[in-house]
């Protein structure tokens, strides 16, 4: 009986044994394959390790805390062609090229009708009380050289402005003139897309160079 019972355990596994190493594949029997090439791309490579020196983890280190460091994006202008030339000319000896931009956009002509010049803030008032007083709205100026005075309206053609002059004259209005405040031409504006701490004080560099123009938060 144990040599029986001995017999059949040693059957058994050499069957296993055969079932266990595919012998017996050809006959529809053994493991299923365990193939999972995904796992043999994700092992490490240690001929693609590389260690860093004491510089170059220092260099990763900054880099990488000056990409979380907070940043806020300025700009200034506008700016004439000399002005911007200039202004160019500073930022390359105070700022690193990529800290930089300075843009050009067309500037289109404007027509105003003009209330000025007048002899000093109070006749100023006087005459913008006066208008008010019509009912008319008042615009600051965006030429500073026609100061003191103010603006009735802006228009992209003489035309227009004429046109709404003559209507304001049927109000009673008679001492207004229409004027071009603004000619056709190319305006420059200065862009520094992400100042942190550590380029903040270099500004100072440039401060002369913005002809009077203050930074402010892009828009």
């Amino acid at each position: 009986m144990l040599r029986a019972l001995a017999l059949v355990l040693l059957l058994a596994n050499g069957v296993y044994f055969a079932w266990a190493h595919g012998y017996l594949l050809p006959y529809g029997f053994g493991p299923a394959a365990q193939s999972e090439p995904q796992r043999l791309a994700q092992q490490v490579k240690p001929d693609a390790i590389r260690l860093l020196s004491a510089k170059e983890f220092q260099r990763i280190e900054d880099q990488v805390k000056a990409e979380q460091e907070h940043k806020e994006c300025l700009q200034a202008g506008p700016f004439d062609a000399t002005q911007a030339e200039g202004l160019r000319r500073a930022l390359a000896e105070a700022l690193p090229p990529e800290a930089w931009q300075v843009d050009e956009a067309p500037i289109a002509p404007r027509w105003i009708i003009y209330m000025g010049k007048y002899a000093n803030a109070d006749v100023l008032a006087k005459k913008r009380a006066e208008v008010a007083g019509m009912n008319l709205s008042v615009e600051s100026l965006k030429n500073a050289t026609l100061e003191p005075g103010f603006s009735l309206g802006a228009f992209a053609s003489k035309a227009e402005a004429d046109g709404a002059l003559v209507r304001l004259a049927a109000k009673g209005l008679h001492t207004a003139r229409v004027l071009q405040e603004q000619t056709a031409g190319m305006a420059y504006r200065l862009t520094l897309p992400a100042v942190n701490a550590a380029l903040k004080p270099k500004l100072e560099g440039v401060q002369a160079a913005l002809a009077g123009k203050s930074l402010h938060a892009c828009h």
